[in-house]
């Protein structure tokens, strides 16, 4: 069940094993199973978002893209170009969050890779931006495009893993030919639902362009559906920079999905109380939602929000901590309030992947899990704060999303799970190893860690007690030596691609714009 693009068991001999029900386990298609928990009352919560739309309509926010302030004008906003900023009335908001769809399908390589936007849903991706890559080989070093090929082949192999993240800055690529470089990765070792950087008009439309015609897209289907997406993160405190700004129009425009996503970091960029800082939070991301829907009504848009605290000695960001969880807490909360699907996210600051790393990374994940967010990025890997992805941590951080991929499977509940015809088979100080209710079951129904190990002492020490992170080492090797799950590509398509980028790196390919 652990292993790479597992979503049901392993086949057995025809035994009586065969006549065990069989679980519906897949996790291309995760429900998040967990109760919500609400951190704050109702009312605090609605008190949260006046106070957010207060923000917007009386303080504002500065927006430096001349166009974006002429989109929001139109739509009412009381504009100062002077000054760049905006002030957006509440009727406004209200009129947005009215447009966004509540739910919305992205179509990926594969049909069943297609994912579905909506409350409720759940999906992870690796941890993701990172300047640099680690691993116990090679160390610690500026991303490479070898880098990045590499961890999107690692997120490619397993299933519960749904998107395809900016995994890992690739700097041996000019940034000017960069998106080429990450999106023929994405598409070349993937078929999952690919990311576009927003950094500039014309390299989005190269990614569209490239995305479209290797999957055989016309421009009317590319634009009914969304085939890719992209995170927008707001300037903290209250501006919308002229990349961010220009992506939020160019992705809804196109009916592309965006992932709105303030960072705040609580007595920082942020207030240092959690409310304070998910206030500011909501109200940015209700601004860029705003944006959105005034580019294109019904655009596909994402709630988000990456809030946790710092160090106040160091500044250096914290993750995993009471607040971090406390803040995806209360954005659960406002999420629900308007409806959207949303993105939260987990994470370390820890340096190495140790056990600071792995209790940091899990904390966050389940205050994610317990916020009900939809997407929660930076689930596997992910070290210092965002600096580094680790390829022996994404390993062992999908042991615990798999497990929780696990919790997501049906249980079956029928008589014969009571085990009563179990029992009567094992006599009194008997064991259930060879029961036929076991044997039945066994193959199927038991998580199998990807690097753990459940022999006592005397065993494990006895085959070389080789500790779970170096075994990881063993486990991501072999997934990128054999390409694990790699998509089947048309050879024709392939080279209309490398033509394509031939082409627009001669004529100089696209500088990101800011």
């Amino acid at each position: 069940m652990t292993g790479p693009s597992r979503s049901g068991g392993r086949k057995g001999r025809r035994t009586a094993r065969d006549a065990a029900p069989k679980r519906k386990v897949d996790y291309r298609n995760l429900r998040n199973p967990f109760p919500v928990m609400n951190l704050v009352s109702d009312d605090r919560v609605h008190a949260m978002h006046d106070a957010a739309l207060e923000v917007l309509e009386r303080l504002g926010l500065k927006v430096l893209l001349p166009e974006a302030r002429r989109l929001l004008k139109a739509g009412g906003a009381r504009v100062d170009d002077g000054a760049e900023m905006v002030f957006i009335g509440r009727e406004m908001v209200e009129a947005a969050l009215a447009s966004a769809p509540k739910r919305f399908d992205a179509r990926a390589g594969a049909r069943h890779r297609d994912l579905t936007f909506e409350l409720g849903r759940l999906m992870f991706q690796p941890g993701a931006g990172c300047p640099h890559a680690t691993d116990l080989e090679r160390g610690r070093r500026p991303g490479t495009a070898q880098d990045f090929r590499e961890l999107v082949t690692l997120t490619q192999a397993f299933d519960v893993l749904h998107m395809v993240p900016p995994l890992v800055e690739p700097q041996d690529i000019a940034p000017h030919v960069r998106h080429y470089e990450m999106t023929r990765a994405q598409l070349t070792l993937s078929d999952k639902l690919p990311f576009v950087y927003a950094r500039g008009t014309r390299q989005v439309r190269d990614a569209f362009e490239m995305i479209s015609d290797f999957r055989g897209v016309s421009d009317a289907e590319f634009a009914a559906k969304s085939h890719c997406y992209t995170i927008i993160n707001t300037n903290s405190p209250r501006v919308l920079d002229v990349t961010m700004a220009q992506g939020l129009i160019d992705f809804a425009r196109a009916g592309q999905v965006s992932i709105v996503t303030p960072f705040t970091l609580m007595g920082a960029m942020a207030p240092i109380t959690v409310a304070g800082a998910m206030t500011l939070s909501h109200a940015e991301a209700l601004a860029a939602i705003t944006l959105t829907q005034l580019a294109r009504p019904g655009a596909p848009v994402c709630y988000g929000t990456f809030t946790s605290n710092v160090d106040m000695k160091s500044g250096a960001p914290a993750f995993g901590t009471p607040e971090h969880f406390k803040a995806s807490l209360l954005a659960g909360q406002l999420a629900r309030l308007i409806g959207l699907p949303w993105r939260s996210a987990s994470g370390s600051a820890a340096n190495l992947g140790d056990a600071q790393a792995a209790n940091e990374t899990q904390f966050g994940t389940w205050g994610c899990l317990l916020a009900g967010a939809t997407v929660v990025i930076h689930a596997a890997g992910w070290l210092e704060g965002g600096l580094t992805v680790s390829y022996e941590k994404m390993i062992t951080d999908l042991d615990v999303l798999q497990m929780v991929a696990e919790l997501c499977a049906e249980t079956p509940a029928g008589e014969d799970e009571i085990g009563l015809a179990a029992l009567e088979e094992v006599r009194p100080g008997g064991h259930f190893f060879g029961a036929a209710h076991t044997m039945a079951r066994y193959q199927t129904e038991f998580y199998r860690p990807l690097v753990g190990d459940w022999s006592n002492f005397g065993t494990w020490s006895e085959r070389g007690a080789v500790d779970a992170t170096t075994r990881a080492t063993g486990i991501w090797q072999r997934i990128v030596e054999e390409k694990t799950g790699a998509p089947e590509l048309e050879a024709d398509r392939v080279a209309a691609l490398e033509a394509f980028i031939a082409r627009r790196t001669a004529d100089g390919g696209a500088p990101p714009e800011s």
